[in-house]
């Protein structure tokens, strides 16, 4: 082989390797931005802030392959900058598939956009052809930052866990606390065992559909739009009698409406809007608030514009109102979907710019600590697995 062509082979080499170096950061840079600069904070809402207990119910950060050990200078929620906001647990949604040209309205599964993803950040060869395997990846990945991050980063996985994680907190506030979850029940590939591998590593929310239809439950982003399923029944009793969270974030109406009469236990839609401040199939009526709330639950307002109808904290804080003025604080959390392919107007470390802007609104302390936090951890002590 001459020098020319071992000259090609080397560029084309060279090529290869700086695309997986470099792809995945140049993507989330383009999907995951920041649209506001940094706003004052009064000090009466800093000192609030720092007394918070603040639980977020949704980030897909886990997806886009960064140590979240370390502080990035992309996308919205690492564990430096979550610490930063004084986040006390945060869910960490994993993402397995996703349809090409992605929109709210009507998706099918025939596409998947995360492969790429995958084959760039270098994912094993095993989660190539499976979504379970993706999971499971994604679920050792943040096992081994919590075993890196020496005490710093705990996985909940228990009401014994919570417990001691928040006595342990109020002695060491540089600490946080993770639960995993998983958007969309495709993740078991067809497969209800799957669900005990799942659990097994770590996995304690799981919704039954994501942007497309699944065998389990319709979304609301999907073709067909139906409800549960007799798989999904079967899935829903799995979920509720091993302690998982059902999460109803993107469920179809009729699957939000068959799981609520099915439900023994409180469910999530952990991250949301309301149709009250942003018509579209994304969002919740007045009437699927309630239904929740009824049932006992809690709805994760987004800090999105599709979900808010805005791109500032002005616009989360008025869904944030709308929800709180239909069925009560005590059943309205966080669900900021920071990392989720979304701009939102700060960052993890940024959080109480919110806080100054429910204080700014007119709620009282003890509505911001329950929408802040509180809720999260009572609801938690109440539905995960006892120890």
């Amino acid at each position: 082989m001459d020098a020319w062509v071992w000259l090609g082979v080397s560029v084309v080499l060279a090529g290869v390797l700086l695309f997986y170096r470099v792809a995945p950061g140049w993507v989330e840079r383009a999907l995951n931005p920041v649209v506001q600069p940094p706003a004052a904070v009064s000090s009466a809402a800093l000192a609030l802030h720092g007394r918070l207990r603040i639980a977020d119910l949704h980030t897909d950060s886990l997806l886009w392959g960064r140590d979240l050990l370390a502080r990035s200078g992309r996308g919205h929620a690492d564990i430096p900058r979550l610490l930063a906001g004084n986040v006390a647990l945060q869910v960490l949604t994993v993402v397995t598939k996703t349809p090409r040209h992605q929109n709210i309205d009507h998706n099918d599964d025939c596409t998947d956009n995360i492969l790429p993803l995958a084959l760039a950040q270098r994912w094993p060869m095993r989660c190539w052809g499976s979504l379970c395997e993706r999971c499971l990846y994604q679920s050792w990945r943040l096992h081994d930052m919590a075993r890196r991050a020496e005490g710093r980063l705990l996985l909940i996985k228990s009401q014994a866990d919570l417990r001691a994680y928040l006595q342990r907190r109020q002695r060491e506030p540089g600490i946080i606390a993770a639960l995993l979850g998983i958007e969309g029940a495709h993740a078991l590939d067809g497969d209800l065992a799957n669900l005990e591998r799942l659990y097994d590593a770590g996995f304690r929310l799981m919704s039954p559909s994501h942007f497309f239809d699944t065998d389990i439950g319709g979304s609301a982003h999907g073709m067909a739009q139906g409800g549960l399923t007799d798989k999904g029944r079967q899935w829903l009793a799995w979920m509720e009698a091993h302690g998982m969270v059902v999460d109803l974030a993107h469920a179809s109406g009729a699957t939000l409406d068959d799981v609520l009469r099915l439900a023994r236990k409180p469910v999530v839609v952990s991250h949301t809007g309301v149709k009250g401040t942003c018509a579209n199939a994304r969002n919740l009526s007045d009437a699927q608030l309630e239904a929740v709330a009824a049932n006992g639950g809690l709805v994760g307002i987004g800090f999105w514009d599709t979900a808010t109808g805005g791109n500032d904290v002005a616009a989360i804080v008025r869904a944030l109102r709308h929800a709180v003025d239909r069925i009560g604080a005590c059943h309205v959390a966080l669900g900021s979907d920071w990392d989720g392919a979304v701009a939102v107007p700060f960052d993890a470390a940024r959080l109480a710019e919110l806080t100054d802007g429910l204080l700014g609104a007119g709620f009282n302390e003890d509505e911001i600590a329950s929408i802040m936090g509180e809720n999260v951890l009572r609801y938690l002590a109440q539905v995960l697995p006892p120890g």
